[in-house]
């Protein structure tokens, strides 16, 4: 992209952070839109996704980290033409098209400094779920530091044509020079964290969970596989509760019966926005040996109680001091991170995103959008990620594992599709 030398503020400390993790950890987002039909005039598809990315001054920008005493900064750029890359399938089925996206996002990360994201295209898709003749499949490849998945929606959004606002971050009023008074504001309001769930008026933290085959470094080849279903086919009491009861059941089964399991959730922030990435991760039992609705009840409890405790002042308090850490702190501790140590216990063994992308009103060239899911990004402790999205009453639940994590991905696939289909 061409550079304009505008820039348009300094990055949050979270942002940043996700910007520096990545050179370690790549986590570009892989959004996956679905299209039925395939555009009359692809070029004139195209030129229209121009003329919505030109109206997004969210999209026009690109990182500039070029001072290492500094958090990176934002800065203007314009729309060029390997922003979109249209690929040519050699299968061109639907698995077939799952398959290269799978491989794009394995082998194509980003450089942040130059490009925030890219297009990636597949025309002519055959089999694709909700369409009755090829489709067009369109992914949106994002840098995590530009927008957690509430940001990344609207961006998308925006794309395609959709008419809302992008969410924008404030400034916050303390800078690194308050991180003293931060810090011991921080300090008295985790006391009272400890305070309030020893009185019982807060849940207390989440278990850790022993380490199962899907927490095995991801070595072998990855598969990426997509289950699709109405929303009224899934059962409840929410969506992602009942997707996260059913993974529960398949999950427990592929690794022969275990009982202790968790899912590592990512959860989005309330309160003020002051980073582009407003969200944090939460531990959730699984509870497999439960039968299934007693199951999505208790792991909605969960949800319930994360919730709650996410929403403590001291979470809030935490998050100010850490956002006025100097940069210069904050690049060497993440410097001396190791990405190829290994714990005895995690989060969770697996992960679930869960994110609702809106209405069904997305168009390209002329064709509706029928499904959006993803390829939810792996990491060394995580073998095995789930992405739940739903857009319009349609919801895909995408499957991506390592052959190490989990050595038949199609069999876990059939026992999860069974579930979701016989617990209604």
């Amino acid at each position: 992209m061409a550079d304009r030398q505008v820039r348009t503020g300094v990055m949050a400390a979270a942002d940043a952070q996700s910007f520096w993790m990545s050179a370690k950890i790549p986590n570009d987002m892989f959004q996956v839109c679905g299209f039925g039909g395939v555009p009359a005039d692809l070029d004139q598809a195209l030129a229209a996704v121009r003329q919505n990315v030109a109206a997004c001054p969210e999209l026009l920008v690109r990182i500039d980290d070029s001072d290492s005493w500094r958090y990176p900064s934002w800065v203007r750029c314009d729309f060029a033409d390997e922003s979109v890359v249209v690929h040519e399938l050699d299968d061109a089925t639907w698995s077939g098209c799952l398959n290269a996206v799978r491989a794009v996002a394995a082998g194509d990360q980003l450089d942040a400094t130059k490009q925030l994201w890219r297009l990636h295209v597949f025309v002519g898709v055959e089999g694709m779920p909700e369409v009755a003749g090829p489709g067009t499949v369109v992914v949106v490849q994002m840098s995590h530091a530009l927008a957690d998945g509430r940001r990344a929606t609207a961006l998308v959004g925006r794309i395609f044509g959709r008419d809302q606002a992008v969410p924008a971050r404030v400034e916050p009023r303390l800078g690194t020079w308050a991180l003293p008074y931060l810090a011991l504001r921080a300090s008295a309001a985790h006391r009272r964290l400890v305070q309030d769930t020893e009185s019982g008026a807060v849940a207390a933290p989440a278990d850790s969970w022993p380490l199962q085959p899907t927490n095995n470094l991801p070595e072998g080849p990855d598969s990426l596989r997509a289950v699709v279903r109405h929303r009224l086919q899934l059962p409840g009491p929410t969506v992602t509760t009942g997707v996260l009861a059913a993974i529960s059941e398949a999950l427990a089964a592929e690794l022969g019966g275990v009982t202790a399991l968790g899912a590592e959730v990512p959860m989005a922030k309330t309160g003020t926005r002051y980073a582009y990435n407003h969200y944090g991760n939460v531990s959730v039992a699984l509870h497999p040996q439960l039968p299934f609705h007693e199951r999505a009840a208790r792991i909605d409890a969960e949800l319930a109680a994360r919730r709650q405790r996410f929403e403590h002042p001291a979470v809030v308090a935490s998050d100010a001091a850490s956002a006025a850490v100097p940069a210069r702190v904050l690049r060497w501790g993440l410097g001396h991170f190791d990405p190829h140590a290994r714990s005895a216990t995690v989060t969770g063994n697996t992960v679930v995103s869960s994110v609702n992308r809106g209405p069904a009103d997305l168009t390209f060239g002329g064709c509706a959008v029928v499904l959006s899911t993803a390829c939810p990004a792996l990491s060394p402790m995580m073998g095995l990620t789930h992405g739940v999205h739903g857009i319009g009453d349609t919801v895909t639940v995408s499957v991506h594992a390592s052959q190490s994590a989990l050595p038949d991905i199609d069999s876990y696939v059939e026992r999860l599709s069974a579930t979701l289909d016989g617990s209604r």
